[in-house]
C-alpha cells in the first residue's frame, strides 16, 4: 500500500477496478457504468440509503435483501448487483462510494475523457460550455467533462480545477491578490 493512500482509498481502487475488469471482460462496462450513476444518484438523494450503507448493525441478510430489492426495481444488470452482494459479504460496503467515484473515474479514462470542476460567475449557456470544452480539449489532448456550478461570489470570471492544476479568472481572486500586495507594502 502506497505510504501517500488512507487504506479506504486504496481498498476502494481495487475494487473499482476488479469491477471495472469484470464489467470489460462481459462486455457490460456501459450497462454497469449506468448502473453506478443510477446507484450513485440514488445515493447522494437519499439520506435512507446513506444510512443503511453506513449501519453496520445491519445483518448480511438484511443489507442483500435491500440490494436485491434496489437491483430490481433499478434493473441493475447481474454483475452489478453481484458486487454488491460481494462487498456486503465482505463487509466493504461502506466504502460505495468511495468505489462509485473510482470506477466512474475508470470509465472515463478508458474513454480518454478528463473530469474537470469548472465554477463561473453568471450561468453559462450549453454553446458557452461546448466551446470552453472544445478549446481545453485542444490544449489538454483530452476530451474534458465538466461538473459545472455558478458561483456568484467570484463576482466576475472563472475557475476551472483539472486535478491539482487550478486557472482562477474570477474577480474575487483578483481582488484578494491585490489585497495582499497592499497588506505586504
Amino acid at each position: 500500500m502506497s505510504a501517500n493512500k488512507s487504506f479506504s482509498t486504496e481498498t476502494s481502487e481495487r475494487y473499482s477496478r476488479a469491477l471495472f475488469e469484470v464489467a470489460k471482460e462481459t462486455n457490460e462496462l456501459e450497462k454497469v457504468e449506468i448502473d453506478m450513476k443510477k446507484f450513485q444518484s440514488l445515493y447522494d438523494a437519499s439520506t435512507d440509503i446513506k444510512n443503511f450503507i453506513k449501519d453496520p448493525t445491519l445483518s448480511i441478510n438484511q443489507q442483500n435483501n435491500v440490494i436485491n430489492f434496489l437491483s430490481e426495481k433499478l434493473e441493475f444488470t447481474k454483475n452489478f448487483k453481484n458486487f454488491f452482494l460481494l462487498l456486503i459479504k465482505k463487509r466493504r460496503i461502506f466504502f460505495v462510494k468511495k468505489i462509485s467515484e473510482a470506477f466512474l473515474r475508470l470509465c472515463l479514462k478508458k474513454r480518454g475523457e478528463i473530469k474537470a470542476s469548472l465554477i463561473s460567475s453568471k450561468e453559462l449557456s450549453q454553446s458557452e460550455l461546448d466551446q470552453i470544452g472544445k478549446d481545453f480539449s485542444k490544449t489538454m489532448g483530452s476530451t474534458l467533462k465538466f461538473d459545472y456550478k455558478v458561483d456568484k461570489e467570484l463576482i466576475g470570471g472563472l475557475q476551472l480545477q483539472l486535478g491539482s492544476f487550478m486557472i482562477d479568472t474570477s474577480i474575487k481572486n483578483k481582488l484578494k491578490k491585490y489585497e495582499q500586495k497592499l497588506l505586504e507594502q
